[in-house]
């Protein structure tokens, strides 16, 4: 039997973020399963009209996040449509006025919902001067998680924090990763050569892909490379992604190289043509990038959690520390890069630890979960 599912979500391509794209693969593998897949979410610009399949309500501009937005309370809304066509399932992907109505709504009407985990917005508070909110921001997104049949995540460890907390029915999906977009293959020694000028050889070029912004935990990066700078003098530090810090940055290191935004290929290239990838964030509930620059084959430094946690074996295709060990961390960098065969070894590590995480897997692991919310054999 073929599902109806709505998807309600604040995000959704071409928005550029981990949730964007997330949601997206998953549609789009949900429908070339034969599922019928609707999705509600909030209007893209004024020229935004939805189509057949997609559903644009009102919604306003997320604070910090310029060009995303979150949606507005909408419960007439969705009563109407989804009394018009009742889906088997409705899927809430974000926790904001819209995520709650859709609950709400849902729980009303009979329809059994879920949920996703897709990022510690209460742990963001912190870095926008409202940490006086975090508890308030916590108890909130428990208590909707609490009120869905299933809450899907991307990390073992994740699903044990939130059972801890008292959340039923935390379900592990994954998150996947595209391998063949993500290749050794498309290192560019043009691109290296426009980083580096005459040292195009020499290297080494460190990575960041992200958003530009205080809580990726950016001062480590700094911090990391410049130690870096002192046993490699002619490295160089590539920013990939834009945010509120990317002023700030450019105008503290004009020696450092700011691509802005990069997708598709560009993206690609970028990952595969440098040669160690700087992530310190601490609030990732999962961090697509880590897998996207293990892919390509490119040796990741990060704290041993969300993503890194799971999929880098310290020393074996790239390096973990303790979370908040910034001296270790910057250790692991400079151990990383003591010689071009450590380095090489990483690298074909962390790709062929990659090639069994294809998208295929996440997508049918959520249509089993989806399966036993409707309690649809499959």
């Amino acid at each position: 039997m073929q599902l109806d599912i709505a998807f309600v979500t604040e995000t959704f391509p071409p928005e550029v973020n981990g949730v964007a794209m997330t949601i997206g693969r998953l549609v789009h593998g949900m429908r070339e399963r034969g599922h019928r897949v609707s999705v509600v979410r909030p209007r893209q610009g004024e020229a935004d009209t939805g189509n057949e399949h997609e559903v644009p309500l009102p919604g306003l501009p997320l604070p910090g996040y310029p060009g995303l937005r979150f949606g507005l309370p909408a419960g007439r809304r969705l009563r109407k449509l989804w009394g018009q066509r009742r889906p088997d399932l409705v899927h809430v992907v974000t926790e904001g006025p819209l995520g709650w109505s859709a609950v709400n709504v849902a729980r009303r009407l009979g329809i059994p919902v879920t949920s996703g985990f897709h990022t510690n917005f209460d742990r963001y508070s912190v870095h926008y001067g409202l940490g006086w909110m975090r508890p308030a921001l916590a108890a909130y997104l428990r208590s909707l998680h609490r009120r869905t049949q299933a809450t899907m995540v991307p990390t073992e460890a994740l699903a044990a924090d939130l059972a801890g907390e008292g959340i039923a029915g935390v379900r592990v999906v994954g998150r996947g990763v595209d391998t063949r977009l993500f290749d050794p293959q498309r290192r560019s020694a043009e691109l290296r050569a426009s980083w580096l000028g005459e040292a195009a050889s020499v290297g080494p070029v460190c990575l960041y892909v992200g958003r530009l912004a205080a809580e990726k935990n950016l001062a480590l990066v700094e911090k990391a490379f410049s130690a870096i700078q002192v046993w490699h003098p002619q490295a160089r530090m590539m920013w990939v992604g834009d945010g509120p810090s990317r002023k700030a940055l450019q105008e503290k290191h004009p020696d450092h190289l700011f691509a802005g935004m990069r997708l598709g290929e560009e993206l690609a290239a970028h990952y595969a043509s440098a040669d160690l990838f700087l992530f310190p964030s601490l609030t990732e509930t999962y961090g697509n990038v880590v897998a996207e620059a293990m892919a390509s084959g490119l040796p990741v430094i990060a704290y041993r959690s969300a993503a890194a946690a799971e999929l880098i074996e310290h020393r074996c295709n790239g390096c973990v520390v303790t979370p908040g060990d910034e001296r270790a961390y910057v250790e692991e960098a400079l151990w990383m890069l003591e010689s071009e065969d450590r380095l090489s070894e990483l690298s074909a590590a962390a790709r062929f630890g990659m090639l069994p995480r294809g998208w295929d897997g996440v997508v049918s692991s959520f249509e089993q979960v989806a399966r036993e919310a409707v309690g649809v054999q499959p």
